[in-house]
């Protein structure tokens, strides 16, 4: 399904002049949109390439609802009827959705016969076929249904999984898939929840918060999974992963998690590639339907706000994703050759089928648009809802069709439209087409008998040209777990002319455990590229067996861009020595390539530092200055003295021979220490190295340097640094990064100075940084030292005062005792600030700043009653930007460094006006999932909050509300992390904004951003 998300700003088609609303609510009462058709008059409404044509496989009273659909080893029929969408039940009532049988008794190649295989199964929208039953997905459960004694209906219900949570049914757990590696693979969307299994409680919880979930049942293993993936999850015939969400309609999964697991120092930006060339987020589609009615009524008030505000521009209602579901690779052989590994992807508001071509590029795929100014599918009825794709036994492709009147979240749409539409109207029809090419390459049917068969005809099945045969017959090989498969399987892995055989050959034997030196040589041999990369995969179970290891290191001079890769990535699972001399030639070759660079660090984690060694003697000073930065990082973030003082020492020859690298590895080595939450490191020769640097006559070194020692005992060098700090002759920044590297000083030599310049009333940025190097010491003395000189700090750097003494949990009572004794003003503390006090763990901290900041106005809902007034104010559209910009930009609006903190506004004019006062006023009624606002507290005490930017095994990133960019913080030394229940948005705008400004910012609002 899809999740509604504001439309942004670059779909909308901006003209010169005002044209006239072309649709009126008036108009659409008269003009209601059309009505539910019957199956057969819906097929006739649906158009297709003309290579294909459309049969009706399956409708209503047959099935209903249908959003997922599966095919087992027997070639019977399950189908998931998700008739909760799109809200849960009452509490108390039960599920309605549940999973049905179809069989086709009469033979006719289409089912006849319907049976509820499991019932009161909440919103389930995924199953897979597993052990002669389904494996399903139902937050906050994965379960195992199984039908024992032949009636067609399950007797076993076993929860494998549970933790996921009950969020919008448009964003939970969903879409099992077996991937050739025989894992399988489960849409999350990047929801949070710790996943446990029941079997097993002395397992510690997987954490899946910013990813997707894999598990392996027979193994009993269970991880995170690089993703998230909203509906819509499928696999290309070599295992390449590829997933949609809403506007984004397809990307493909670059980065593997399970090689992020192995380096907690690594800071990752993104693990999945948008890869369409047709737009990204905003990708052209060409329906032939208009929008429904209530689109158009909301365009339509949308539209009326433009021409009021003399705004110029006229608002196209539809035409891009955005509701992009169902990713599907085509892997079948009946198709003609061209259309063999397409990207299918449904759009249930716009009732079409889009086509990509997916086409290599490097070690990722481009997706082109596979039919010019028009779809693949597309129909003229808006019932149609094709959600969901399924490669079937008989080698054609299969639409699931919820055929609803309305798909889309409620929370969406204005309330005064919502009140006239039933969510449910649809709820008793569903239909299931099949794509049918006009001539087909061969013929298949839906009775493959797969479960039927014995070892041998199995494993030939290995060779099939169909996708789904293949795959079904790996599965139940692996599910057998037979022995007598091995010696057939081993042949075949090694004699088949059919690189696909081979390749799940090799894999159905590491399935069975079953993989031999002898087999991974030959496969690490393979003249298939695509067998290589997979057989360096299966190579990490022998990284102790030397002719293994052997066979893998010498795929270094692959010309192929994937075997390249993979090996960067399986290199990492070796501790021969010769690794990293394969790493630092891969890292000479393809440093540059962001992929590659990601690969080959993750590989390294506590090898970073020989392996900086190794390069700069293999590589004199070639290494990019971006690869140096990041591995830098890595070194610095371990913190050992020694590895520091080697890396120093290079750095050295550095400055003097190619400066401008230099200064990217002090950055990076500085990154990785502050990533470490490093203080008063010894590093015995720093300051003499240190003092080299800042002679450099580059500004750029000289400020990395500082940056640098603001993490060591300072030693000698802490003189410098205060002669530095105190010369007026020098530029104010070199100024501020020495004052602020007098953090590694001691507190009682480096306070004198700090005292002099904070009264001196120095400029604001020495100011700030006085205040930074204060903040810096973890001393009792430091909150009362800070709140000091109060009156005499700027604007700018009394927010660094107050963010300094919330950010450390021994100092956040100081802070309130001064604003208790009126030493410190109530309004120095931001409206975002006491939110996050007022919500704080400890209670009595939360108690304290209730009765500080709390007043008659605490209750929202009262403060939204009093403020109706607000409604009948006449706003002003360009005062309210003014006010907006304010109050409200730095949070919604993309920032200079990172994206934005808040939910992006660009869309939110569909809101009626009491909507929107709402929203100003009462923020924490309602708060997106995405936006979530977090507080992390770290070993040494100090207190982080914003909305979770990327999430990976070894680290979290917070995005804040300011211009200072996204801040990573390594779990290791995280202690708690906690959700608030208050929005980062804070509560009390009204305080800071009058009645007038806070009209003219709905105005603002309505006329678009």
């Amino acid at each position: 399904m899809h999740r509604s998300q504001a439309v942004g700003l670059s779909r909308f088609t901006i003209f010169a002049v005002v044209v006239p609303v072309l649709f009126s609510v008036a108009c659409a009462r008269k003009h209601p949109d059309q009505g539910p058709l019957s199956p057969e008059e819906s097929l006739k409404r649906i158009r297709v390439n003309s290579d294909f044509h459309v049969e009706l496989f399956a409708s209503e009273p047959l099935v209903f609802d249908p959003v997922e659909m599966a095919f087992d080893e027997n070639g019977k029929i399950y189908v998931c009827e998700m008739l909760d969408y799109p809200d849960d039940p009452p509490s108390g009532q039960p599920a309605r959705s549940r999973i049905v049988l179809l069989e086709d008794t009469d033979g006719d190649g289409k089912p006849d016969k319907r049976t509820v295989f499991a019932d009161h199964v909440l919103e389930v929208s995924g199953i897979l076929p597993w052990k002669g039953g389904l494996i399903v997905t139902s937050a906050p459960d994965i379960l195992f249904f199984k039908d024992t004694n032949g009636d067609g209906k399950a007797d076993v219900r076993q929860v494998l999984y549970t933790g996921f949570p009950k969020v919008n049914p448009e964003a939970r757990v969903t879409n099992p898939r077996y991937g050739i590696d025989n894992w399988i693979y489960v849409a999350n969307d990047g929801q949070d929840g710790l996943i446990r299994s029941p079997d097993h409680p002395e397992r510690p919880p997987v954490p899946v918060r910013g990813a997707d979930f894999r598990f392996q049942p027979e193994r009993g293993l269970a991880e995170p999974a690089s993703g998230p993936t909203q509906f819509g999850m499928s696999f290309d015939d070599w295992g390449n992963r590829f997933i949609s969400q809403n506007t984004i309609h397809i990307r493909q999964v670059v980065m593997p998690m399970q090689y992020l697991i192995r380096a907690p120092l690594l800071e990752v930006d993104k693990v999945s590639l948008d890869i369409s060339d047709h737009g990204v987020g905003e990708a052209r589609m060409y329906p032939l339907t208009r929008p429904q009615a209530w689109r158009r009524q909301r365009t339509q008030v949308r539209q009326q706000r433009y021409n009021e505000n003399q705004l110029h521009r006229v608002e196209q209602v539809g035409g891009w994703f955005t509701a992009a579901t169902g990713d599907t690779v085509y892997t079948g052989d009946v198709f003609p050759q061209p259309y063999r590994g397409n990207a299918f992807t449904g759009d249930v508001s716009a009732n079409l089928v889009h086509r990509d071509v997916l086409t290599p590029d490097g070690i990722t795929f481009i997706a082109h648009r596979a039919e010019e100014n028009s779809e693949f599918l597309a129909s003229t009825d808006i019932w149609f809802r094709p959600c969901n794709f399924a490669n079937a036994p008989d080698g054609n492709l299969y639409i699931t069709d919820i055929y609803r009147e309305f798909i889309e979240t409620p929370e969406s749409i204005p309330e005064q439209i919502k009140k006239k539409m039933d969510f449910w109207s649809g709820s008793d029809r569903g239909r299931i087409y099949r794509i049918v090419p006009n001539h087909p390459v061969r013929q298949r049917d839906l009775k493959p008998n797969l479960g039927r068969m014995p070892a041998g005809e199995l494993v030939a099945q290995l060779a099939s040209t169909n996708g789904w045969h293949r795959q079904t017959a790996q599965r139940l090989l692996v599910e057998r777990q037979d022995r007598a498969a091995v010696p057939l399987l081993k042949d075949i892995a090694q004699k088949s002319e059919s690189p696909q055989a081979r390749l799940h050959a090799l894999w159905t034997l590491e399935g069975l455990s079953a993989l031999d030196p002898a087999v991974m040589i030959t496969a690490l041999k393979d003249t298939n590229p695509g067998v290589r990369e997979h057989a360096l995969r299966m190579a990490e179970e022998f990284v102790s067996t030397p002719v293994v290891v052997n066979g893998a290191l010498a795929l270094k001079n692959d010309t192929d861009p994937h075997v390249l890769f993979q090996l960067s990535l399986t290199l990492g699972q070796m501790k021969d020595p010769r690794a990293l001399v394969v790493l630092s030639d891969l890292a000479r070759d393809h440093g540059g390539e962001p992929w590659f660079r990601l690969a080959i660090l993750s590989s390294l984690n506590d090898t970073a530092s020989d392996f900086f060694h190794l390069y700069m003697s293999r590589n004199p000073f070639q290494l990019n200055p971006i690869f140096l930065n990041e591995l830098a990082s890595l070194i610095g973030a371990k913190h050992d003295p020694a590895e520091i003082r080697r890396f120093l020492a290079v750095e050295e020859v550095l400055v003097s021979q190619h400066p401008h690298e230099s200064a990217a590895g002090l950055l990076g080595l500085a990154k990785g220490l502050r990533l470490a939450g490093a203080h008063d490191v010894a590093i015995g020769s720093a300051a003499a190295r240190l003092a080299e640097f800042l002679d450099s006559p580059l500004e750029s070194v000289q400020t990395a340097a500082w940056e640098v020692a603001e993490h060591f005992q300072l030693g000698g060098l802490a003189q410098r640094a205060s002669r530095d700090a105190a010369s007026a002759q020098l530029p104010i920044p070199h100024r501020a990064a020495a004052l602020r590297a007098l953090r590694g000083g001691e507190l009682a030599a480096v306070k004198p100075l700090l005292e002099q310049i904070l009264a001196a009333n120095p400029p604001p940025e020495l100011q700030t940084a006085a205040v930074e190097c204060l903040a810096g010491f973890h001393d009792e003395s430091v909150a009362p030292e800070l709140l000091k000189d109060w009156k005499g700090y700027s604007p700018e750097t009394r927010k660094h005062v107050i963010a300094a003494l919330l950010n450390q949990r021994q100092r956040v009572s100081v802070l309130l005792k001064a604003i208790e004794d009126q030493q410190v003003e109530i309004a120095a503390v931001d409206i975002a600030a006491r939110s996050r006090l007022m919500d704080d763990s400890d209670k009595s901290i939360a108690q304290r700043a209730r009765r500080l900041f709390q007043d008659g106005s605490s209750d929202r809902t009262k403060v939204v009653d009093n403020y109706r007034d607000v409604l009948k104010i006449s706003g002003d559209e360009k005062r309210g930007k003014s006010v907006f910009d304010t109050n409200c930009a730095r949070c919604h609006m993309p920032r200079a460094q990172g994206g934005r903190v808040g939910p992006d506004l660009s869309g939110v004019n569909n809101k009626t006006k009491e909507e929107l006062l709402t929203s100003i006023l009462n923020p924490s009624y309602a708060i997106e999932p995405h936006y979530v606002h977090y507080v992390v507290t770290t070993k040494d005490g100090e207190i982080h909050d914003g909305v979770i930017a990327n999430e990976t095994p070894g680290s979290i990133t917070l995005r804040g509300g300011t211009e200072n960019g996204d801040e990573t913080i390594l779990r290791t030394n995280i202690t708690e992390v906690r959700a608030s229940s208050v929005s980062l948005m804070p509560e009390g705008l009204e305080k800071s904004m009058s009645r007038q400004e806070i009209a003219d910012v709905i105005a603002y609002l309505q006329a678009g951003l």
